[in-house]
């Protein structure tokens, strides 16, 4: 392929053909320091390559700002940015590769559709200060986020240009010779005291972006970039057509001094309390006018005329409710969910799902106390068993009442009750005394003192207690007495995982642990029969490996993960055969947790990127960004992929497509400022998904129709 010409202003006149392994094929865009390709990596996958012009190559200084961009966009590669993909800032022409996100900038989308409505706006600004949260979290002050530095993704909007000066913006200067910022989008101090600029400098520019949004124009207006300048500094903004719903917080955005401006965190609260009518649902460009139709590949795509005009109303629970009170709630456009406190039923009022497209279709409880944070929950005997802290209860699965609940000393971390033996383990991520529960009433059947123990596991009928010299204790869950105590060979102090997968001779399925080579080269599996304490198999296999599944025989790990870093590959090993297949990702994924169904292996990474690895074929399926900043372990019916998102969201993928089919409402309740500390994966049962979110509710979805969500 010959190089590219590209006539565009400030562009090379020649660009180059590969940015490391990146097959450049268009131009999406230039600016002062750079030009951003349309590129494939070489297994396909779109990403935005950035190459600075070769002027700037040759400038130590810029080389240094772009070492810093590259530095700050790997910090914040999340659900909000364009994450990561690859970079060189040392090559002869740096260049750095994020993941293509398809959509228009804000400036485009103003320009061609004039400004936003109300509700659009309001959606913006709630998923803007969300992103500034997120970025000023890991300590990163954007410093110039304007209209075109705003994607306007399907999921949300993405904040991107981290750290690059535009010296072609304006003729203004610093105090060292270079401006930091554009000027209509700068706070006064960054005018006036460059040096202290902080995470408020970002949210003064939020305000003026959002004027932008609703107008078309900004607060301060002037061709000359000088008189902006002394405006910003100077002069109250011109907030002429913004909405007056959200008028006085854009305007507490703008405030002179930064103390005086309101956090991300307090943006968002207020932004919840706007109207009774807000929506959460993420920012999805309206339709488009001709010229956005006729825009060229980058542009967000139109909403479907296929959809759905309306969503079948919602069922609630069974639960008896005095009919005056439904009949006023529905009414009043809310629909109850059943808390329980001793006893005693109190409603919580809800939006109704006819209101939010996101909304969800089967039932939702609140089964614990206010602000108890995100129930952690499994299927078992029939019932739904949902861990919070101090509080163990099973739901009904068909309408989600609260059949019994059961306190626990101490507090329940993050693994939701199992059924082993027959009965209901309540405790097993924490130490201390054992019990196990009828599950019918949720009363305590046995009661062992386990002090001395560091972990726990049930895997099939047996509890495996782990002591820090290494001992294991197999107990019988059913009566919860001792069936074996020992070491296991050649595992120093061994930590247990367990899948459905692979089973032995007394058919329960294997448990697993795995001690690492002390150069991280090697792994040594152990694969142990629960009931009697014996090794079934033993491996040593290349890598740092964890296991995350189990079927037909094989057991599937990952090379690298969570606690060995970004996962570079999957594998799969069969013990009857020792035969062992490696599937390399073309992209690593970071922090991945993963979740296997028949052959394939499916990884939700940090940062949004959804993976799915056909190990029978030998190669990675699809790759999906979800636009989630993290998410639960990913299960799978095999025709839909799900994951929980952070705020509550339950997301819906189509298997083979690797196509996000649907989502429920976000479910942040009063805390939306703290982020759960461990993410409970979806539960599948009886063609329904059950997940927990952060305001504390439990609810149920039909798994056959993400769309309808």
């Amino acid at each position: 392929m010959a190089p590219q010409q590209n006539t565009g202003a400030g562009a090379e006149a020649e660009l180059p053909e590969y940015a490391g392994h990146y097959r450049l094929e268009s131009c999406l865009g230039s600016g002062g320091m750079g030009v951003v390709h349309l590129a494939r990596s070489t297994s396909g996958m779109r990403v935005a390559v950035k190459v600075v012009h070769a002027r700037y190559a040759r400038d130590p200084e810029f080389r240094g700002r772009f070492r810093q961009e590259v530095a700050a966009a790997r910090r914040v590669s999340g659900a909000f940015t364009a994450p990561v993909v690859d970079a060189d800032p040392e090559g002869g022409r740096p260049w750095m590769a994020t993941l293509y996100i398809p959509g228009p900038t804000l400036s485009e989308q103003v320009k061609r559709n004039g400004p936003m409505d109300p509700d659009q706006s309001r959606r913006l600004m709630a998923g803007l200060a969300e992103a500034l949260r997120d970025i000023h979290r890991v300590g990163v002050v954007h410093r110039d986020l304007k209209p075109s530095n705003v994607l306007l993704a399907e999921d949300g909007p993405k904040v991107i240009d981290f750290g690059i000066s535009r010296p072609k913006d304006s003729e203004l200067r610093t105090e060292t010779g270079k401006l930091i910022g554009t000027p209509p989008f700068m706070a006064p101090e960054q005018f006036r005291r460059p040096r202290e600029v902080g995470p408020a400098a970002d949210v003064f520019a939020l305000g003026s972006l959002m004027v932008h949004a609703t107008t078309g124009r900004g607060p301060f207006d002037s061709d000359s970039p000088y008189v902006v300048a002394y405006q910003v500094v100077h002069d109250e903004p011109d907030l002429t057509g913004v909405p007056e719903s959200l008028a006085p917080l854009v305007l507490r955005c703008l405030a002179k001094e930064p103390d005086d401006r309101p956090t991300p965190d307090e943006l968002m609260r207020e932004l919840r309390s706007v109207s009774a009518a807000y929506d959460t649902q993420v920012f999805v460009p309206a339709q488009r006018t001709r010229e956005a139709q006729e825009a060229p590949e980058g542009a967000a795509p139109e909403p479907s005329a296929d959809a759905p005009a309306e969503r079948p109303a919602r069922r609630l629970g069974r639960r008896r409710v005095l009919v005056a009170g439904v009949l006023c709630l529905a009414v009043l456009g809310g629909l109850a969910s059943v808390r329980v406190f001793g006893g005693e039923e109190t409603a919580r009022k809800t939006p109704a799902a006819q209101s939010a497209p996101g909304g969800f279709g089967v039932w939702e409880t609140a089964p614990g106390p206010e602000g108890g944070g995100m129930p952690q929950c499994s299927y078992g005997a029939e019932k739904l068993l949902c861990a919070l802290p101090g509080l163990v209860l099973a739901l009904d699965p068909a309408d989600g009442r609260t059949l019994w609940r059961h306190e626990v000393a101490g507090t329940t971390r993050s693994e939701p009750p199992v059924v082993s033996g027959g009965l209901v383990q309540p405790s097993l991520d924490r130490i201390g005394d054992l019990e196990a529960l009828d599950p019918a009433t949720g009363e305590p059947v046995w009661q062992e003192d386990a002090p001395a123990y560091d972990g726990v596991r049930a895997v099939g009928d047996t509890l495996l207690l782990t002591r820090s010299d290494g001992t294991v204790t197999g107990v019988d869950g059913a009566s919860g007495g001792t069936r074996w105590s020992h070491r296991i060979p050649g595992q120093a102090v061994p930590y247990f995982s367990s899948f459905a997968g692979e089973t032995g001779g007394t058919g329960e399925p294997s448990a697993y642990t795995t001690s690492p080579s002390g150069d991280g080269s090697g792994t040594r599996v152990t694969a142990v029969d629960p009931a009697t304490g014996d090794v079934r198999w033993d491996a040593e296999l290349e890598g740092a490996l964890t296991p995350v599944g189990a079927a037909d025989g094989s057991v599937y790990l990952l090379v690298g993960g969570a606690v060995h870093g970004d996962v570079k590959a999957v594998l799969r090993y069969t013990p009857a055969t020792g035969a062992v297949r490696r599937v390399t990702l073309p992209v690593p994924v970071a922090q991945a947790e993963a979740g296997v169904h028949g052959d394939t292996v499916h990884l939700m990474g940090a940062g949004g990127s959804l993976v799915a690895v056909d190990m029978a074929a030998g190669k990675q399926r699809w790759r999906l960004e979800t636009g989630v900043s993290r998410g639960s372990a990913p299960v799978s019916d095999g025709r839909h992929v799900y994951v929980t998102a952070p705020d509550g969201r339950l997301l819906g993928v189509d298997a083979r497509a690797g196509k996000l089919l649907g989502q429920t409402r976000p479910r942040l309740g009063a805390d939306s400022d703290r982020v759960p500390a461990a993410l409970p994966a979806p539960v599948l049962a009886g063609g329904h998904v059950y997940a927990g979110a952060p305001d504390g509710t439990v609810f149920a979805v039909a798994g056959r129709d993400p769309a309808g969500w």
